[in-house]
């Protein structure tokens, strides 16, 4: 089993994600973990770190490689309410 390893950046969040398109040969395998600031929360996970399993070629067959995908996914879940409220809780900070 070998993983890709990238290093990215969403809004100021830096991101390791690792990518085994062949995991067990029956399925691919994605990990993301934040790097900066650590265990920051993303659309995807509250904690900072997420391992996910999906079908084998899923990636290949939408996207170019494992970071348009996942750029794509953190940009449509970065449109939930939760997210949005989120956000906006960040920026404004919490009195209590």
């Amino acid at each position: 089993m070998c993983y890709q390893t990238h290093e990215i950046e969403w809004q100021g969040i830096r991101i390791c994600v690792r990518y085994a398109p062949v995991k067990w040969n029956v399925i691919s395998h994605i990990e993301i973990k934040v790097i900066e600031p650590a265990r920051a929360p993303l659309p995807i996970t509250s904690t900072g770190y997420l391992s996910h399993h999906i079908p084998i070629g899923s990636v290949e067959a939408e996207f170019d490689n494992v970071v348009d995908c996942i750029l794509s996914w953190l940009d449509a879940r970065a449109q939930s309410a939760e997210w949005r409220e989120h956000v906006e809780k960040s920026a404004q900070g919490e009195l209590f």
